[in-house]
């Protein structure tokens, strides 16, 4: 797989990276969301560094992870239990 040499910069830092060809533009969309959401807490909130506001960016991005994790998990449970009641009732009728 090609590599390629990039340049991600996040709170005015720059990180020289390594990555996939396939990576560069997922990485390159979250370095700009990183970049909106300090922008965000630095206008909303008392904040007095970058390293308080990286921690709640960390926070905001961990925590849509966790719950899409959750509904991912409720919305399988789901259709685990409609699958199992069409089965239920396909397995009747095929009795029948």
């Amino acid at each position: 797989m090609e590599k390629l040499k990039i340049k991600i910069s996040i709170a005015d830092r720059v990180y020289p990276l390594t990555v996939d060809a396939s990576q560069e533009e997922g990485l390159r969309s979250a370095s700009k969301k990183i970049d909106s959401m300090i922008k965000q807490f630095e206008e909303n909130y008392a904040v007095r560094d970058k390293q308080d506001v990286l921690a709640m960016c960390a926070l905001q991005f961990a925590s849509q992870v966790e719950q899409s994790n959750i509904k991912s998990d409720a919305d399988q449970t789901e259709a685990l239990e409609k699958l199992i009641k069409l089965n239920d009732l396909l397995g009747n009728y095929l009795e029948k």
